[in-house]
């Protein structure tokens, strides 16, 4: 009987459901996506380091799940006691005719557990289908072969999707157990007629608030944007987020206290049609719900900032990648110094091998140079007295108080106007030239480029080996001799070739080539060799002697990049849709709420002579303006805390590359909002049918 009742309720309620269904079924899909990743052997098709990114990925995406889990039981646990909380009336009946607590809470255990097995299946089966284009896209992005390519079914990941969600709907039965235990048949049948109690606020209080809330967010704003330099710790970064949660939760308290009576004080537009309703309605949503709002707001901001600057940085990422891999391998080593020759554990043939160029080095221990073309090979040098303090001379103090972590007493790396112009025309960068009594600064490091333009103006001189060098230029010049994935050269300080420079002063010895091969297998065997990759008899011969060779490829470095913004961006998605759902489902869930708790009066509205489709528009305008105003004011957050977080990732995300990131988060955003929004708005308009 109870099983025939559960199925009839479901079946009667299903308008109720939906919300919940489709919460629980996006949930599922979405979780089992994100944890079938490893499924997919196609993927693995790849180069050592990428499969090793891969599992890094696969291994902080198990664990963003922990979080994912706790957020979603929480959404399940709070949209079911909105479907209790619906049905109060009904429990009421129940109790009436002569049923028991327990025999309710059966009810509903049996309700939950359908729905639940219900939303399970569902979502598996999208879950399992998306997760085929998800592994596609893995692959396609760490550019792996898809040659065996097949369908798969994730056991693991299926396993760990119901045991999580079997732990969330035990959650909501507890839950559930203790709700109806604490019912009264009184307050069950008369819960329908009872209100949230609405306290008028000043609106002169309210004014005041509102001012303060928006003075706290515009000085929070300016500490993450024009203030970012004082943001060195975790407590200094604490106080603007606090800031930010404190003006949200002021904006919203204070709204209701003022806009009514503001609109009041305009009679055509208050007295037009329905408004006067929708206006009352939205006050009485915002007093009730200032908490939730500033939640819901709180978590669109965090959905809108980390879409935008997570794909902001992949467009980054992959832009500069051709742009800062010119060619295809470079290598360096250090040159020890003379007064390390004491040190005991350097042998003889690691102090020779150190003052010899890489090339010295690589024929030396078995390496075919013949496998190597457009070779261009130099010393970098640097003096222990031009330190990077001593070429910021007076800004140096101004420089410290702003970047304190910075390391000024470490030497500039120098290189010789020569051989610079030689990597230069091998990199397709600008060239310069020089006289006897100039120098040049090279970096490209964005906020290194303003520190050090601001030390040029105020102190264009060096003074060096008794002779004074000026600088050519009163800013420092784009350009970089090692290769990276994206602009990160702090500074580079090119000299005449006239400037003396003296053995000991030779820091490193650098090396850049292309490989000498006509097919990418042939490139990726010779970077597999020098990438270390491969058991490689230079690499053998270089680990028995203790010989010291580092360097980067063109190949290794693609591959990390794209693995860096692959992680990013997975991660971001995961989290941010996860975000934009709760938000949407608590949003609907009030707003569904309220019009349950005020179908009385829709029904007046029709007795003193509204049509359905004065109703119906009343409704869409209320639902629009209550969807919109924690999304607008996410927005703005967002403005903000997008600059905040290019600026401190400024290695990795181009501000030139954030429009198309808007567009996208744009998009992911509009479609689940208004998948809600929809929803929201249908399941109101059956609510308040409900008497007619």
């Amino acid at each position: 009987m109870l099983f025939k009742l559960s199925i009839r309720n479901m079946k009667k309620s299903f308008k109720d459901y939906a919300i919940y269904f489709l919460t629980l079924v996006l949930g599922i899909a979405i979780f089992y996506m994100f944890n079938s990743l490893d499924s997919q052997e196609a993927m693995l098709q790849v180069s050592q380091s990428t499969r090793d990114m891969i599992q890094l990925m696969i291994q902080l995406l198990g664990m963003v799940s922990v979080f994912i889990a706790i957020v979603l039981g929480f959404l399940i646990v709070y949209a079911n006691n909105f479907l209790v909380n619906r049905r109060k009336k009904e429990f009421g009946i129940y109790m009436l005719l002569g049923m028991g607590r327990r025999q309710i809470s059966a009810i509903i255990l049996l309700e939950t557990i359908l729905i639940g097995i219900l939303s399970l299946v569902v979502g598996l089966f999208i879950g399992i289908f998306a997760s085929q284009f998800m592994s596609v896209l893995v692959a396609k992005l760490f550019e792996a072969d898809m040659t065996e390519f097949t369908f798969v079914f994730s056991k693991d990941a299926c396993i760990k999707t119901c045991m999580y969600f079997a732990v969330m709907y035990l959650a909501v039965i507890a839950f559930n157990t203790l709700t109806i235990s604490r019912y009264k048949l009184i307050n069950l049948l008369t819960a329908v007629r009872k209100n949230e109690k609405v306290k008028i606020k000043n609106p002169i209080i309210s004014i005041i608030v509102f001012i303060i809330s928006v003075v706290v967010l515009g000085y929070a704003y300016y500490i993450v944007t024009g203030g970012i330099n004082e943001l060195q710790t975790e407590e200094e970064l604490l106080k603007p987020i606090l800031m930010g949660v404190i003006g949200t939760v002021g904006i919203f308290w204070s709204l209701s206290g003022f806009i009514l009576r503001i609109v009041q004080s305009n009679k055509n537009l208050y007295l037009k049609g329905t408004n006067m309703f929708v206006l009352r309605q939205l006050n009485n949503k915002i007093n009730t719900n200032i908490v939730s709002m500033s939640i819901i707001c709180l978590m669109l901001f965090m959905t809108i900032s980390v879409l935008s600057s997570s794909l902001s940085i992949k467009n980054s990422l992959d832009s500069q990648l051709n742009e800062f891999t010119p060619v295809d391998v470079n290598l360096y080593k250090t040159a020890y110094l003379p007064e390390s020759y004491k040190n005991s554990h350097y042998t003889d043939e690691q102090r020779e091998d150190s003052r010899k160029s890489v090339s010295y080095t690589l024929k030396t221990y078995g390496y075919d140079m013949n496998s190597l073309k457009d070779i261009v090979e130099f010393p970098i040098y640097t003096i222990p007295e031009w330190t990077l303090s001593y070429s910021l001379g007076n800004y140096y103090e101004a420089a410290k108080s702003k970047f304190p972590f910075l390391s000024y007493q470490k030497p500039e790396q120098i290189i010789k106007i020569s051989d610079y112009n030689k990597i230069a025309k091998l990199y397709g960068e600008e060239q310069y030239s020089l006289n006897d009594n100039e120098f040049i600064v090279l970096c490209n490091f964005e906020q290194m480029i303003n520190l050090r333009n601001e030390a040029l103006k105020q102190n264009p001189n060096i003074e060096m080996n008794g002779k004074t060098y000026h600088s050519k230029y009163n800013d420092c010049k784009n350009g970089f001799v090692f290769m990276a994935t994206t602009n990160d050269n702090t500074g580079i300080i090119l000299v005449p070739d006239s400037f003396e420079v003296k053995d000991e002063n030779t820091e490193q010895f650098f090396l850049a080539a292309n490989y000498n091969a006509k097919t990418e297998q042939e490139k990726a065997e010779l970077n597999n060799v020098l990438a270390g990759e491969v058991d490689s008899e230079l690499f053998n011969n270089l680990s028995e002697k203790g010989i010291e060779l580092d360097g980067m490829t063109k190949i290794s470095l693609i591959e990390s990049s794209k693995g860096l913004s692959t992680i990013i961006i997975f991660i971001s998605i995961y989290l941010g849709i996860i975000f934009l759902i709760a938000s949407s489902a608590i949003l609907a869930l009030k707003q569904l709420t309220e019009s349950s708790d005020n179908k009385q009066r829709y029904t007046i509205l029709r007795k003193i002579g509204c049509d359905e489709k004065m109703i119906n528009q009343a409704l869409f305008r209320q639902i629009f303006i209550f969807f919109m105003m924690p999304l607008v004011l996410a927005i703005i957050h967002s403005i903000f805390g997008i600059k905040f977080i290019l600026s401190m990732l400024a290695t990795l995300a181009s501000p030139d590359e954030l429009l198309p990131s808007i567009i996208v988060t744009a998009v992911i955003i509009g479609s689940i909002y208004g998948i809600y929004f929809l929803a929201t708005y249908f399941g109101s308009k059956n609510i308040i049918k409900e008497e007619e």
